[in-house]
């Protein structure tokens, strides 16, 4: 079975930059989300895509299931979607640990969101210098969210929370 355990911060300064070991651009676009909390995405990472099924189960647990489709496939669902997201992810080594930094583009810019996987809800967690407020589990941070209501549309009082960190 295939379980994603996360947890997703916001960031307060750059000193991220210094343990970045790759960097990749991602644009990823989404085809629905069932009344039952399924949301099925398709993500472009500058070679592949890959179809995902994603569901959340508790506390920072979800399902994701994700599969390769042909090139063709991708371009062909990817043009015929509005609601897609742009961004960069780098890849960071701290204290042994591997985190992904993503950086919004266009619409979503200038979020940034930190996130780590963890092999279990239990795992002790350092914070790095670099984290804010944790995001985990609020849903109007979700890149199925932020594809649908870009950070730029959001209202000013969720704004204000963004900017206080």
């Amino acid at each position: 079975m295939a379980l994603e355990i996360e947890r997703r911060f916001l960031i307060k300064n750059d000193k991220w930059k210094e343990f970045i070991t790759k960097k990749i651009f991602i644009e990823q676009g989404y085809l629905s989300k069932s009344l039952d909390g399924w949301i099925i995405r398709i993500r472009f990472n500058g070679k592949d895509f890959k179809i995902a099924l994603k569901k959340h189960i508790e506390g920072f647990t979800n399902f994701e299931f994700e599969y390769s489709i042909p090139q063709k496939d991708g371009e062909t669902i990817m043009s015929n979607l509005s609601n897609t997201i742009k961004k960069e992810r780098f890849f960071l080594k701290v204290e042994k640990k591997s985190w992904i930094i993503d950086c919004f583009k266009e619409k979503n810019y200038p979020l940034e969101i930190a996130e780590i996987e963890l092999s279990n809800e239990d795992e002790d967690l350092l914070l790095p210098s670099f984290i804010s407020k944790e995001i985990t589990g609020l849903t109007h941070y979700s890149n199925f969210n932020l594809a649908n209501n870009p950070f730029s549309h959001w209202r000013e009082d969720y704004l204000k929370t963004f900017k206080s960190n």
